[in-house]
């Protein structure tokens, strides 16, 4: 079965830096886009980037741009989120989308 695992949460400092990645497995996404969201306690969960499969195109959302930068290795079946100058508001679950499926997120905090 299809299966997304996020992982590299951690505590940072504001101003620091994380790499999250996504793992996929359990099926075939060639021409899939993958999606970063997160989400805190008591609100929507929020698009942070995107990526198309080839990785020629990436958005971001306006609170991260410059700051965060999309990838992926297809070969590795896996995409990346580095996330550098850190912000406590940058504080939540974080979690990956292909299609349909998402996984189960992984915690990034940032402290002042």
């Amino acid at each position: 079965q299809v299966q997304l695992v996020e992982s590299g949460g951690g505590l940072v400092q504001a101003g620091g830096s994380l790499i999250l990645s996504c793992a996929a497995s359990g099926g075939t996404f060639d021409g899939y886009p993958t999606t970063w969201f997160r989400q805190v306690p008591g609100k929507e969960r929020e698009f942070v980037a995107g990526i198309t499969w080839s990785g020629g195109i990436t958005t971001y959302a306006v609170r991260v741009k410059g700051r965060f930068t999309i990838s992926r290795d297809n070969a590795k079946d896996t995409v990346y989120l580095q996330m550098n100058s850190l912000k406590p508001e940058d504080t939540a679950v974080y979690y990956c989308r292909i299609s349909s499926y998402w996984g189960q997120g992984t915690q990034v905090t940032v402290s002042s």
